[in-house]
């Protein structure tokens, strides 16, 4: 239990710095120097020693949106088997407590952003709202396919220990559909390019940005972080989807989770390197493509069990 609990907190504090790698590898593509790698950390410390400014029009609903959307993410955390090891809290059925978490922090997302009486908040809330309905379809199909492959739905059965590799041989082929498939939630949830561009600043392409412009200081500091952590949870599933070696010694196991990790985030930031980003109205198709790949993979799957 504290091995698990020491994991947690490293796993809050280093979202930021595993965060900076897409900063450097998308300066890489672009010829610069890029960012330093603590650049998050100095982001983070700036904010919350500022106050934060609340307009006249706001209520209590616009204070709460960051705080919840930050517990939401941390909490997340709790169930996450880190680098394989079991995970703070784990039971059946809690992979429908994390969905729902998630959708929690979502929600007060949104409602914050509908909170200010911005036309601007309230189209960024909007598609913030219509996007992840695709993705939320297509992590319950993926939940069906690990289901169907194991027997369980609690995240240590599919990534503590060995657990993933018995996947990967009961999966076969169909799991690198989901694992294609978790990328592209992964870019969506994230708002990541080339569905959304966190470093755009135009009102009228902008998701996530745009519902959080009115948030300052440490309430922006709390999203910022609890961004960076949300991020971290999809990478470290894909990661350790793409590297299940387990080899019984710690430090290796440590060694193999960080270079997923590292794996994952450049793969990131070399997506929002070549691929620009799409139209408002192909984004839906981009992000359809994830059910339709976690769909098959079950279907598959269902062929020959």
């Amino acid at each position: 239990m504290i091995e698990s609990i020491i994991l947690w907190l490293l796993a809050i504090l280093t979202a930021p710095f595993f965060s900076a790698i897409m900063f450097k590898v998308k300066a890489f593509f672009g010829g610069r120097k890029g960012s330093p790698l603590l650049i998050n950390y100095y982001t983070l410390i700036k904010l919350f020693k500022k106050g934060s400014v609340y307009s006249t029009s706001t209520t209590a609903v616009f204070k709460l949106g960051p705080i919840i959307s930050f517990a939401s993410a941390i909490t997340v955390l709790m169930f996450l088997p880190i680098a394989g090891h079991k995970p703070i809290f784990s039971f059946n059925g809690d992979i429908i407590l994390v969905l729902y978490l998630m959708g929690l922090g979502r929600f007060f997302t949104i409602a914050a952003a509908m909170d200010t009486a911005s036309p601007f908040e309230g189209m960024g809330a909007a598609r913030e709202a219509y996007f992840p309905i695709i993705c939320e379809a297509a992590m319950f199909m993926i939940l069906i396919f690990f289901y169907r492959l194991t027997g369980d739905l609690q995240l240590s059965d599919y990534f503590a220990g060995d657990n993933t590799l018995v996947l990967w041989n009961s999966g076969g082929a169909p799991l690198l559909f989901i694992v294609i498939s978790l990328f592209i939630i992964l870019l969506t949830e994230n708002s990541r390019v080339p569905v959304d561009d966190p470093a755009t600043h135009l009102e009228l392409t902008m998701i996530h940005e745009v519902m959080v412009l009115d948030h300052s200081g440490p309430d922006f500091g709390l999203i910022e972080l609890g961004s960076f952590c949300k991020l971290f949870f999809y990478s470290t599933i894909v990661s350790r989807l793409i590297l299940p070696f387990d080899f019984g010694f710690p430090a290796i196991g440590y060694f193999i989770f960080i270079i997923g990790l590292i794996i994952v985030y450049v793969a990131v930031g070399v997506t929002e390197s070549v691929i620009a980003r799409y139209r408002m109205d192909k984004v839906p198709q981009f992000v359809l493509t994830s059910f339709a790949l976690a769909f098959f993979a079950t279907i598959i799957t269902l062929e020959f069990i």
